[in-house]
């Protein structure tokens, strides 16, 4: 095999959470990320010397940091951990109870008896917090209070620091200074985190790299009409004036704060979402930056899919996206590498369902194909794979946190005859690109378009608040009405509004819990600029972007009972009340670019069965899915109930229901493929009466490992309908 140059880059980002001007800073993730994450990410790398890579850390990421460790700041769920469990007031207690649960359960609750014991005794899907406060007592609180600080502490902490294990290992009863002693602990991991990374850059250990400062999609800031190259029907804002001094600013203070943290100037970036455009190039370049990242897609388009993959996912031309490329402009030119998109995916996404062993051989399976499909690499130059992904969200769904993924794959690195991992930058000082791309496609890494931010009316309304706050600001400006000092920390709060996260929960593409906080946030930082200059922000900046504070569930429910025959057949009127989930790559703060098997989960019941239906993505339900082992359904409620369909691809293909790994006896289950996947479960065999609550995912079983999870985190919901429910959805 060719050698192979494999490049580590971790993305480390965190939207700018605080509401300086009110001092408020209602969301924790920057402190528990902090101590789980950055923390952990970089000491993993400190015990693995010869471990080179690359780590991306967003100034406003950094700013935050700063803010806890320096001056004292402190956020909500903070405050609320270090009151008294006899101190909460009503709304103190709500927030609590709605809060401190908000972790992936499987890897960071149930693996804890106590915490899992309170989650359980909370009653998430069942009650409010305001009838579940009764059932907490002192106790339960200070326990809570410790549990929802601990899980995000990382594992190597308690594998370095006894005290902090023997805390751990007591499991519950904590006293009050035993958690402000936690509390105190995880101040001293989050002081940590930016000297760790400097010292890992000083020993050359560790390239550093940026982001604009407040992480704004910079082709927007440029011209949002080049959202149109990739979406030539999209909509686009009322305003379309382009700020491509905003775009410099973020640019020149990203590198100047970083240099100031770091002690040098940083020589790449990855743009924020990896989102590139052609004009762009020059302010990069004249801040400073030699190199910058995105996506294998964005390499496509600005080759004319001469490099891309085929409908079973092999690239074409490999050898020519695993090397940099040269892009020019105005005379200025920048060095771009571009993510093998589906190796990340297999990181972010995929892993954390394999033994961490078979992740790993898997892993380094995948990358010695890569140097065999790429021997005839012009030159003596080794294959540069480019693993970019964010560095701190995939792993609450790792068990351990992915400790024993990463130090298998990082052992297994270091040992290897022919890949070595590389620093970005030092692999670009010794083999420069010396391919030149004519036209840089402008986009992003999701599906290289703009979609996540520009185009659904919320995206486009919130576009246009910001430019009707900065023309009242410019107007300010240029008639010098109001003091400099005024007027630079008004600009502030705009540069802040500009960051793609606010845009990233708008519109159907993703959405979590705290839509309404993030809708919130946004529209405070414009209100901000009005309030700083002594004005009254415009009432329309007082109402939600998008309709009501919550968004709907990621799927329908059924409207009525089903009438299916088994046959695996596409029968329209037999699904029509069914409910339907879409099968799409988002997850949170998230987004997977590889697609799955599956493209459509539909649901429903008669009075004595439930039915599920699977639509594969890109034809016949037999045809691809033909070298799938299992498709497994597992049942959270009722608990211990497991569905294994055998051999999928098959015409009648084995379904068997079993209660704890036991056969159920006499549980007749019909499943039929053909263009779909069609299944039939009596609720009989799962022991369930009417009006009782059904809950369930489903996983799609390659290589005895899990592939894909419908949906992609949480479960379907629906119950036993009772012999009136036509009834009742008719009156509905």
């Amino acid at each position: 095999m060719h050698e192979v140059a494999l490049a580590f880059f971790w993305h480390q980002h965190q939207p700018y959470y605080p509401d300086d001007l009110a001092h408020e800073n209602p969301m924790p993730w920057v402190r528990l990320h902090g101590t789980k994450d950055y923390w952990g990410m970089a000491m993993l790398l400190k015990e693995s010397p010869k471990l080179h890579a690359t780590i991306n850390l967003v100034p406003s990421l950094l700013h935050q940091l700063l803010a806890y460790t320096e001056h004292g700041h402190e956020d909500t769920h903070l405050r609320v951990s270090r009151l008294p469990a006899d101190g909460l007031n009503a709304d103190e207690m709500n927030y609590l109870l709605d809060n401190f649960f908000m972790v992936h359960p499987d890897q960071m609750i149930r693996p804890f008896p106590r915490y899992h014991e309170l989650y359980k005794k909370r009653g998430l899907s069942v009650d409010s917090a305001e009838k579940a406060r009764k059932r907490f007592n002192k106790k339960d609180i200070i326990d809570l209070q410790c549990w929802s600080n601990l899980v995000w502490i990382h594992p190597l902490a308690f594998e370095r620091d006894a005290e902090l294990a023997e805390f751990r290992a007591k499991g519950r009863n904590w006293t009050e200074k035993e958690k402000q002693w936690l509390l105190d602990k995880q101040m001293e991991l989050l002081r940590q985190v930016i000297p760790l990374h400097r010292e890992l850059q000083e020993r050359g250990q560790l390239e550093l790299t940026t982001t604009p400062f407040y992480h704004p999609i910079l082709p927007l800031l440029w011209d949002k009409r080049l959202a149109r190259r990739a979406m030539p029907n999209v909509m686009l804002p009322k305003y379309l004036e382009s700020y491509p001094e905003d775009a410099r600013e973020h640019l020149r203070r990203a590198v100047e704060s970083h240099e100031r943290l770091f002690g040098q100037k940083p020589r790449g970036m990855w743009p924020s979402e990896g989102s590139v455009c052609q004009g762009i190039i020059p302010a990069i370049a004249e801040a400073g930056i030699q190199w910058i990242g995105t996506d294998e897609e964005i390499l496509s388009c600005s080759t004319d899919g001469w490099i891309s993959r085929d409908s079973n996912g092999y690239l074409r031309n490999p050898e020519m996206l695993y090397r940099p490329w040269r892009v020019e402009e105005q005379g200025r030119q920048l060095q771009i590498i571009f993510r093998d998109h589906a190796m990340s995916d297999q990181i972010g996404f995929h892993y954390q369902r394999y033994a961490a062993e078979h992740a790993v051989n898997d892993f380094v399976g995948k990358l010695e194909a890569i140097g065999h499909a790429t021997t005839g690499n012009a030159g003596h130059r080794p294959t540069l794979v480019s693993i970019i992904l964010d560095g701190e969200n995939c792993w609450e769904y790792y068990p351990n946190s992915g400790v024993d993924f990463l130090r298998g794959v990082y052992r297994r690195l270091t040992q290897h005859p022919k890949i070595t991992p590389v620093r970005v930058g030092d692999y670009l000082a010794r083999y420069p690109a010396t391919d030149r791309l004519g036209h840089l496609f402008p986009g992003s890494w999701i599906q290289h378009n703009f979609g996540i931010w520009i185009g659904h009316p919320e995206c486009n309304r919130a576009w246009d608040f910001v430019y009707e706050t900065r023309q009242y600001l410019l107007g300010l400006a240029a008639r010098k009405a109001k003091p400099a000092e005024q007027l630079a920390r008004a600009w502030e709060e705009l540069y802040i509004a500009e960051g793609s996260d606010w845009f990233w929960w708008f519109g159907d593409s993703h959405s979590s819990a705290q839509d309404g906080l993030f809708d919130r946030l946004f529209r405070k930082h414009l209100q901000n600029v009005y309030l700083l200059l002594g004005e009254e922000p415009p009432a329309e900046l007082a109402h939600p972007i998008h309709e009501g504070q919550r968004r709907p569930k990621t799927y329908s429910d059924p409207t009525g009972l089903l009438s299916v025959k088994v046959d695996g057949r596409r029968t329209y009127f037999e699904w029509i009340n069914a409910g339907h989930y879409v099968c799409g790559g988002s997850r949170g703060a998230m987004s997977m670019v590889t697609q799955g098997y599956i493209s459509d989960l539909y649901f429903g019941f008669d009075t004595e069965r439930l039915f599920i239906r699977l639509d594969s993505r890109g034809g016949p339900f037999r045809e691809q899915l033909a070298e799938v082992q299992a498709i497994r359904m597992t049942f959270l409620q009722p608990r211990g109930f497991e569905v294994a369909i055998s051999h999928p691809s098959r015409k009648t293909p084995a379904a068997v229901l079993s209660h704890h790994g036991t056969p159920v006896s006499g549980a007749r289950l019909e499943a039929a493929a053909d263009l779909l996947l069609e299944l039939a479960i009596p609720f009989r065999g799962l022991t369930l009466r009417t009006d009782e609550r059904v809950q369930f995912f489903l996983e799609v079983i390659k290589d005895q490992e899990s592939v894909e999870r419908i949906p992609h985190e949480g479960a379907i919901e629906t119950s036993v309908p009772s012999p009136d429910y036509e009834l009742i959805m008719w009156q509905a």
